[in-house]
């Protein structure tokens, strides 16, 4: 099918539409529906009849944006009415609700004049906690916005006009840079002097830009003073006017430093884009087809052009979902009376900001692995970069507390821990470790340095506080892909082929000669990254170790349990994956090592599990997993289960709780915990699950992951009397930072 056929099915699949009503609270029992409803209700209803703030506290106000429109100017559509409006409307509230987790009610109003919509919206106003008008037609929008914005105490914003004016800003402010031009001084020429035009022209001269340089045309030329002193030109183009002489569209480019192009496609040429200043920018936003496409703009000219659209499919894509669920976020968690300009600024200048930062691996994934890397390529952020969350909300939200816009004042520390958890419960257990991690930074070696992603975690460790990373590697490509790929930091670096490593090799001779190397042999081996970070950290020149990103799990994993070996309390090392879903997070132990456990190497593994939880801040609660519950089934396989369980709970150092043996189900279900096997030691679901061998584990913990939805970091090394942790093939840059970050708490409580 075609695209067309694609969308209708999808949009008319059961249930038709693309959004839902689910509820927040429990539903399950007479007490629940009494609190839900009457007559508990009334108990909120008169603390808010008291104090209207309190709606914030006892509704879902706080967290609800109305998404309003009549339908008169639907993108690329035009005048389609409000009910042929509602699939995009309700598209509006997903993307709300994708991106940050924000609820939304499309109205679509059937309305006939800017008075009827603004007396509409504005006995609303007690519903929501924000209004983002959507596809109203020029000049009526720019008087809906201004009067809702001066009737209403809650945030509107006109997403037409100021999304694309913010996300265009941002690459505006970072095209300034690359081609090493003063804003002020930038000439710039727009096509189209509709609402995104206007907008996107006032917010220019906010981030910088001068009013006398730019020239704005429409479908009759270039807008002058002359023309408005005989034209009926409206007052918003008439803003705009400039005492030039008149001309068309390739007049007004001629010389300009940048063009925006918010019109119709096709109406540039190459010669006019010939005719521009050096290192032009030129923004070519009309949708579906840009004002001039993609190649031709860019073989225009032999020296650069920094090409940006609205289409997905090139480049520097200008995306108003970078901008409006972000900027509402933070305005509803301060609850903040308007989106002003301040907001507005400080949001394009963190979109600017993060394009000049290193891209996260999925990002990268997710657009078919394309060289993400700043530059005229990539002078804003992609869409389904995680991080616009926690860096533009956090700035809308600051600037809206200074700039007085704020009822509520935020520690913005705590909120980006907050805003992260939004994200995914991993990032919230991630940041428990990675905050007490860079309370005392430790020395990491990263075996295999020499890999970009390892130069590229190294970087994030050193600019995030977490660790002092060491590569080992050849230095010569270590320092070359740092500047490939512009990371401005002078980590330290170890060459095996060229440093002194002899105190190295005599160390591990040392350690193995009875175990069959000799000394010509240690000195080979020492060349390796995995043998000569293991010596490093056994003989204390660091403190902790990350490989296996190259190398399969056990031959990583050999080398530091030959040099460094288990812990005096530990014969055996264990893999760990701590999986984490909406509201719980599971250890799943062991997953990667161990075979065929005995029984006191399945309790050996659980106590450096609950060691494992507990530098998560998770208090353990460990069952031992098998088919048979608690001797139902009496087999060797049991057996060793439920003999590890006796062996934990005769130990009086054993301070959590443990049991089994006892099928998973039992485990996680409370309901068949305490009412079916009312004697167990859990009084509430196990958050260590110990697998009975690495085959069930390995399966237990990826089923898990895919079909439950659940996110793995992992796996950890327990177990070893240094901290070591063997990455997984493939792994992305996040995954090492992550895994770092265990490894100095780890080294921390050594």
């Amino acid at each position: 099918m075609g695209l067309d056929e694609d969308a209708l099915d999808y949009h008319s699949s059961d249930p038709p539409g693309k959004i839902e009503i689910a509820t927040t609270k429990p539903t399950n029992t007479q007490r629940d529906l009494s609190l839900a409803y009457s007559p508990g209700v009334a108990a909120p209803c008169e603390e808010i009849a008291e104090n209207p703030d309190d709606a914030f506290t006892y509704t879902a106000k706080g967290n609800l944006v109305a998404v309003v429109s009549d339908g008169s100017a639907v993108l690329g559509l035009g005048d389609i009415g409000p009910e042929a409006g509602k699939p995009v409307m309700e598209g509006k509230g997903v993307l709300f609700k994708r991106f940050a987790d924000i609820d939304v009610f499309d109205i679509e109003l059937d309305t006939d004049s800017a008075d009827a919509m603004v007396n509409t919206v504005r006995a609303m106003e007690p519903t929501f906690g924000g209004i983002n008008l959507e596809d109203i037609a020029a000049p009526e929008c720019f008087e809906v916005e201004r009067r809702l914005r001066e009737d209403l105490d809650i945030p509107v914003f006109h997403d037409d006009q100021h999304g694309t004016a913010i996300i265009s800003g941002a690459a505006l402010l970072n095209a300034a840079e690359i081609a090493d031009k003063d804003l002020a001084d930038l000439d710039i020429v727009f096509s189209g002097a509709g609402a995104s035009a206007i907008a996107s022209a006032r917010f220019y001269v906010s981030l910088g830009a001068r009013k006398e340089n730019i020239t704005m045309c429409d479908s009759s030329g270039i807008i002058t003073e002359e023309r408005a002193e005989h034209e009926d030109l409206n007052e918003f183009k008439q803003e705009f006017a400039r005492d030039i002489p008149g001309g068309d569209l390739a007049d007004a480019m001629a010389g300009a430093d940048v063009f925006v192009g918010l019109s119709v496609g096709g109406i540039v040429s190459e010669t006019m884009v010939q005719s521009m200043a050096e290192d032009p920018a030129v923004f070519a936003m009309a949708n579906p087809d840009p004002e001039i496409d993609y190649e031709t703009a860019k073989n225009a000219r032999d020296d650069t052009v920094i090409m940006a659209t609205g289409r997905s499919d090139y480049p520097n894509q200008v995306n108003n979902v970078l901008g409006f669920p972000f900027i509402f976020r933070g305005a509803l968690d301060v609850r903040a009376t308007e989106i002003n300009e301040a907001m507005k600024v400080a949001a394009a200048e963190a979109l600017a900001e993060l394009a000049q930062q290193d891209v996260p691996d999925a990002v990268v994934k997710a657009y078919g692995d394309q060289p993400l890397q700043f530059g005229p390529e990539y002078i804003i952020p992609k869409p389904l970069d995680p991080r616009v969350l926690f860096e533009v909300t956090p700035a809308v939200a600051e600037a809206a507390m200074d700039s007085g816009a704020a009822r509520k004042e935020l520690d913005l520390e705590a909120y980006v821990e907050k805003l992260e958890a939004r994200l995914g419960k991993s990032r919230e257990m991630m940041r428990v470790v990675l905050n007490k991690a860079k309370n005392d930074p430790k020395r990491v070696v990263l075996a295999e340095g020499d890999d970009e992603k390892m130069i590229r975690a190294a970087y994030q460790l050193v600019e995030q506080g977490i660790a002092e990373p060491v590569l080992l590697g050849d230095a010569d490509e270590i320092e070359a892909t740092r500047r490939r790929f512009g990371l401005e930091f002078d980590p330290i670096v170890v060459d095996p082929d060229t440093a002194d490593v002899e105190e190295y090799a005599d160390r591990l001779y040392e350690l193995r000669q009875r175990k069959g190397v000799t000394r010509s042999e240690a000195e080979e081996l020492i060349r390796d990254g995995n043998y000569l970070g293991s010596v490093m950290v056994e003989m204390g020149d660091a403190d902790t170790m990350l490989t296996g990103l190259t190398h399969d799990y056990p031959s990583a994993l050999r080398p530091p349990l030959q040099v460094i070996g288990t812990a005096e309390d530990a014969d055996y090392a264990a893999g760990v994956y701590m999986l984490t879903f909406r509201n719980q997070v599971i250890f799943c132990a062991d997953t990667t090592v161990n075979q065929a456990p005995e029984a006191d190497v399945l309790a050996e593994v659980t106590r450096h599990t609950a060691e494992l939880a507990r530098s998560f801040n998770v208090e353990p609660r460990a069952a031992m997993l098998s088919y048979s519950n608690f001797g139902s089934v009496d087999t060797e396989g049991t057996r060793k289960p439920r003999q590890a369980v006796e062996k934990l709970q005769n130990d009086s150092s054993v301070d959590f709780p443990v049991d089994g043996e006892m099928q998973a189900d039992t485990a996680v279900v409370k309901d068949i915990l305490t009412n079916t096997y009312e004697f167990s030691e859990l009084d509430d679901p196990a958050n260590v699950l110990v697998f009975p061998n690495l085959e069930a584990g390995n399966i237990g913990y990826k089923l898990l992951q895919r079909l439950g939805g659940a996110e793995a970091i992992g796996p950890m090394l327990v177990g070893m009397d240094k901290p070591v942790h063997v990455l997984q093939r493939g792994d992305e840059v996040k995954d090492i930072v992550n895994l770092a970050g265990v490894a100095v708490v780890d080294a921390q409580q050594e």
